[in-house]
């Protein structure tokens, strides 16, 4: 039980700021929410679902902020989400083991640390189409591996389509804010049609990571930038995913 957690105070405290600094780039936090139940030893059979329902909301606050700013642009989004919501649903069916699980989750919190250290930040000038077998491709894996462990996936999206010359930064951003609510939304679905059950508990912590979220998309659809927080949420990152994989 969450309640029951050594020091929830201080999990609930970090937790709207880590909802703050995803949204703020348009990512719904999944992978900075693990990261903290992780820290904080949470079991794996409730991180899973309850990152999955965070996202829910938080990604879909950042959607309305940066859509409502005139970034989100539907044919890319189609490009990806086409594969990649059928199969979160397919991913979000398999239930990992727990010590397999968490090495997963510790190799792919390595996208979130590079992204919030803004190794993938850089804009090119040049844009290119994305081919209809590329965004299958990207979407379909991305979306796979997103039901599979928990998250919504915009944590990778938005470095591919940067790295690749895609799109621009908040358009990647508006774009990865409705991939992850789609591809959440799908690998929940997915794992309660397989019996996994979403404890009540979790929409208490749904209340805190809101907050976060709200004030942190409005201030980054509004070129709203802070690389101290960021490198401090870089920082809890990296010792979850040395957590997970070393201990």
């Amino acid at each position: 039980m969450i309640f029951e957690t050594e020091h929830i105070w201080a999990f609930l405290l970090i937790l709207p700021i880590v909802s703050f600094l995803y949204a703020s780039v348009g990512h719904g936090g999944a992978s900075g929410y693990l990261a903290l139940m992780a820290l904080f030893s949470f079991a794996p059979e409730f991180m899973k679902p309850t990152a999955l329902l965070l996202n829910l909301f938080v990604a879909g606050i950042a959607f309305y902020h940066y859509y409502k700013a005139g970034y989100f642009n539907k044919k890319l989004f189609l490009s990806f989400a086409v594969t990649s919501i059928p199969l979160a649903f397919l991913g979000g069916m398999i239930e990992l083991d727990a010590s397999i699980y968490k090495k997963v989750l510790g190799v792919f919190l390595i996208f979130a640390i590079l992204k919030m250290l803004n190794v993938f930040g850089k804009e090119s000038a040049l844009i290119k189409d994305v081919k209809l077998w590329q965004g299958l491709l990207v979407g379909g894996i991305i979306g796979f591996f997103s039901g599979l462990i928990g998250i919504g996936g915009g944590i990778i999206l938005t470095p591919v389509i940067l790295f690749l010359h895609w799109g621009k930064m908040k358009e990647a951003a508006a774009v990865s804010a409705l991939f992850i609510w789609a591809n959440s939304a799908a690998g929940l679905i997915g794992q309660i049609s397989s019996g996994v059950s979403i404890s009540t508990q979790s929409f208490i912590l749904v209340v805190f990571a809101i907050v976060g979220g709200f004030f942190g998309s409005y201030y980054g659809s509004k070129k709203f930038n802070n690389k101290k927080l960021r490198y401090l949420l870089a920082f809890v990152l990296i010792i979850a995913s040395v957590k997970l994989l070393f201990i």
